[in-house]
């Protein structure tokens, strides 16, 4: 009894341990949802809080006072999301996979040329220029999924370096000698064995694309294709302009308007597809950073 209470021991403590990481991650999570719903005149005086004062939906109707703009960007961005985060992944590994592969002659020069663009971009008015009067997709939906998003090289050699070491040759091999052509293997044999690296570059991605508002900035004008984030983005904006004008006192409109409980409001709508969509791929999204990145 007593060697198994010793045993017990440092497994009480690691969990101990875990309980704390746990909530340093989770209570400010909590305390964005309390202030959420929370008076704003209750956060002036008595500041944030887990038991708040008074309750108020203030900030979401607010935020939801004109519905049918927010679920529009909702859809925008669920949409360019979805396709860009397949497209995305499709791109890379079909980039990934011959320059992983040892019998591709000038490998190494094409894997040196995706590093070389991690290093170096064009800058943002030749970027603006090339996708705005070469290509022209300025207002429409290529603007929210192509520009900086499509395709990142330093995915790309992390799955490269995955299909390299731990994807056995001798699989490929025995492919071949079955009459599999270069396509089979790669759909057929290598995409279901490499599921963890690419759920983990997916939810990357799909954060990514989630949470970008840049290139709603630089590239939609068109109020039809604000993306959620750019949206939210500008909603605060336009509280803090009006705010200014309020100090100011060359305006008497906004003297209730919940500029804090907005803010955490605008951070729960934002984040909860994210929370929602996490529980399914933390498996592979562990198991693939792991193995993806220590093997390389």
């Amino acid at each position: 009894m007593g060697a198994q209470a010793k045993r017990l021991r440092p497994q009480w403590g690691m969990n101990l341990i875990l309980i704390v990481i746990s909530a340093t991650v989770i209570l400010p999570f909590l305390l964005l949802i309390i202030t959420s719903f929370t008076d704003e005149n209750s956060i002036i005086r008595n500041g944030y809080s887990f038991i708040p004062e008074r309750l108020s939906l203030k900030a979401y109707s607010y935020l939801f006072r004109d519905a049918s703009t927010i679920v529009h960007a909702y859809g925008i961005s669920i949409l360019v999301t979805l396709v860009g985060t397949f497209v995305s992944l499709l791109l890379i590994t079909l980039l990934a996979y011959p320059i992983s592969r040892k019998d591709l002659p000038y490998r190494n020069a094409m894997a040196f040329y995706v590093f070389l663009t991690m290093l170096f971009n064009g800058g943002l008015v030749p970027t603006y220029m090339v996708y705005t009067q070469l290509f022209d997709i300025k207002n429409t939906i290529f603007a929210l999924l192509v520009p900086y998003l499509l395709l990142n090289g330093f995915y790309v050699l992390l799955v490269r370096t995955f299909f390299a070491t731990s994807i056995p040759a001798a699989i490929i091999e025995s492919a071949y000698i079955d009459g599999a052509g270069e396509f089979r293997i790669f759909y057929g044999i290598i995409l279901p064995l490499s599921l963890p690296i690419l759920a983990t570059i997916g939810l990357f991605q799909m954060i990514a694309y989630w949470n970008d508002w840049f290139n709603s900035l630089i590239f939609i004008t068109d109020s039809k294709l604000f993306s959620l984030q750019y949206l939210l983005n500008k909603l605060l904006l336009d509280i803090q302009f009006l705010a200014v004008a309020n100090q100011s006192g060359s305006t008497q409109m906004v003297a209730d308007l919940p500029k804090e409980s907005v803010r955490m409001a605008m951070a729960v709508i934002g984040t909860v597809p994210l929370l929602i969509a996490y529980p399914f791929l933390q498996k592979y999204f562990i198991k693939g950073l792991t193995v993806g990145a220590v093997k390389g």
